[in-house]
């Protein structure tokens, strides 16, 4: 078990695939595309203040990158093509949707459906 704090070794984003790719320090890289990390986006504007105040965001099948910057040594902040900018995304929290995306991705596709949302615009 690793104990250690998740650094990336090498962050990628690819602009015209719409994903970006991370590797950490313990060897493990992860493809996430520009869409699960909008939907995800740890602001407080999707994310809410709790669990149950929680947004469900459609309509970002074409989202895709304007820019990343790094945010101290523990983060970045993407900037998306719909303009959303305010989610700081962490090391873990860029982590745990690595190791997680299926499961999440899933979830999020399954309430699309539930709410009568769609991932198109």
């Amino acid at each position: 078990m690793n104990l250690s704090p998740p650094i990336p070794t090498g962050i990628r984003v690819k602009t015209k695939e719409k994903i970006l790719e991370i590797d950490f320090n313990d060897g493990k890289s992860y493809t996430l595309p520009a869409e699960l990390l909008r939907v995800e986006s740890p602001s407080a504007e999707v994310q809410g203040h709790s669990a149950k105040e929680k947004k469900l965001v459609s309509q970002r099948r074409h989202v895709g990158f304007l820019g990343v910057e790094n945010v101290g040594n523990y983060a970045i902040r993407i900037r998306f093509d719909d303009f959303h900018d305010s989610g700081i995304y962490s090391w873990e929290y860029l982590k745990f949707l690595g190791e997680n995306a299926g499961d999440i991705w899933a979830k999020y596709l399954k309430c699309l459906t539930d709410t009568g949302l769609s991932r198109d615009p």
